[in-house]
């Protein structure tokens, strides 16, 4: 049984350039998404780079973005 990671890294530049690819605004998109604005605009910069898998679901349906879209890219090795 796969379990979800604990906490997820994402990728702030990602976030903030799907939602403005969609013409969202930072305030409407925290909103429909249940985070605070602030959050989402910590996350955005980077000061915030860990999301809960539940949050990370809800910001992702309503960006409509791929499963690993908003995520750090992982180093081949």
């Amino acid at each position: 049984m796969n379990n979800p990671p604990a906490t997820y890294q994402v990728n702030g530049a990602a976030i903030r350039a799907t939602r403005k690819r969609q013409g969202l605004g930072i305030r409407e998109t925290a909103e429909a998404a249940g985070i605070s604005r602030s959050y989402l605009q910590r996350l955005e910069t980077g000061t915030r780079e860990q999301m809960r898998p539940p949050t990370y679901a809800a910001l992702r349906r309503t960006l409509h973005a791929q499963e690993e879209e908003l995520l750090v890219p992982h180093e081949e090795t």
